[in-house]
């Protein structure tokens, strides 16, 4: 995979020529947690033309380097957070990683492997599907104490709930739980309505966006769908790859 631009370069602009570098090692670097809350990663592919899905699913944007770096996004944090829709139109399973990167995680002092959680507001999930009965560890879902007090039961030993109060799920208080659960760095792999509450709420640190070198028009939704910040959120480059024509471009909040 080539570097293409790191905003940690030399003051010239950085190498001269394109840099192979392994995705692993481009994004294995510190990051700083805010006050209260975990560090918040959104990780998202589209087409040049923004769509984030293909037949329905974003994974048939996807290529071989795409998986890669979902793969060496996958190494960073403590919680990959999805929303429910996502988890089933994409089938999840539990988070897996090889042994090098396994072992590169216990050597930054982190778990083996990321906690599941997803984000819920009506409990519609199947606790016998393969992200509950084969994660190491069981996920967390973010839903509505009403959601907990009605559904609860079916996810003994499954699952640990957390009711953030009434109403559509406060992704505020859902970050503070992960916080308070030990999450300092949080990947959020979507969908779009998630990221979009991300957004509305200023909660985004660093945006990876997978650009797929395809033109697919249609009418699918933009990486993040919702109501709008009362700003725009300013972001800088931080870091550029390429790989078979597929861009990777990371940014992060200004500061």
């Amino acid at each position: 995979m080539r570097l293409l631009f790191r905003s940690s370069a030399p003051p010239d602009g950085g190498p001269a020529e394109a840099a192979e570098i392994d995705p692993t090692d481009a994004y294995d670097e510190p990051r700083d947690a805010p006050e209260g809350r975990p560090w918040v990663m959104v990780d998202m592919i589209a087409s040049v033309d923004g769509a984030t899905a293909l037949d329905g699913r974003s994974s048939g944007l996807g290529g071989a380097a795409d998986k890669a770096v979902f793969r060496a996004l996958r190494t960073v944090p403590d919680v990959v957070l999805v929303g429910a829709a996502t988890a089933r139109v994409e089938s999840y399973g539990p988070v897996r990683l090889d042994e090098s990167a396994r072992a590169r995680r216990l050597a930054r002092g982190q778990s083996a492997l990321p906690r599941l959680a997803l984000l819920s507001g009506r409990l519609d999930l199947d606790p016998g599907s393969a992200m509950f009965t084969g994660s190491a560890e069981p996920p967390i879902v973010l839903s509505t104490d009403d959601a907990v007090a009605r559904h609860g039961v079916r996810f003994s030993d499954r699952a640990e709930l957390v009711g953030l109060g009434e109403g559509p799920v406060d992704l505020a208080a859902g970050l503070r739980a992960l916080r308070d659960r030990g999450a300092t760095i949080v990947l959020v792999e979507g969908g779009p309505s998630v990221n979009g509450q991300l957004v509305a709420g200023g909660l985004v640190d660093e945006w990876c966006q997978s650009t797929a070198p395809v033109l697919v028009s249609g009418s699918s939704v933009r990486v993040a769908h919702g109501a709008a910040p009362p700003q725009p959120l300013e972001m800088r480059l931080h870091q550029l790859l390429e790989q078979d024509g597929y861009l990777f471009a990371t940014w992060r909040r200004t500061p």
